[in-house]
């Protein structure tokens, strides 16, 4: 499958969403709905590097399907603000690199 850009997916989450007469849920109910996306992602991670082993008859899901489900809130979240996701990124990439530019010990440089 082809790359995508952020943008890309955003456009997509839309395209499925605006075909439902329900749209976007409000910002809190996704706020709610994310917050539960993080603790099935919690629950598999605990499940897969924790000491909490699944039980015989839980679903079978995966970290990479969770992370997927929080992407697709996120761009939801963003989409229905008018956000565009590439550009918060840009910003908070641009914050990382001048706030903390100092913060981390780079590895082509022995301490």
């Amino acid at each position: 499958m082809a790359e995508k850009s952020l943008a890309e997916i955003q456009r997509e989450v839309d395209r499925y969403i605006s075909q439902f007469k329900e749209g976007y849920f409000s910002p809190l109910s996704m706020l709610a709905r994310m917050s539960e996306e993080v603790g099935e992602l919690a629950r598999e991670v605990n499940h897969q590097f924790g000491e909490k082993p699944k039980k015989l008859d839980e679903a079978e899901n995966s970290i990479e399907m969770e992370l997927g489900d929080i992407l697709f809130i996120v761009c939801c979240f963003a989409n229905s603000l008018g956000i565009d996701m590439t550009e918060a990124h840009n910003q908070v990439m641009n914050k990382f690199a001048t706030r903390d530019a100092n913060r981390w010990t780079p590895k082509n440089v022995e301490p």
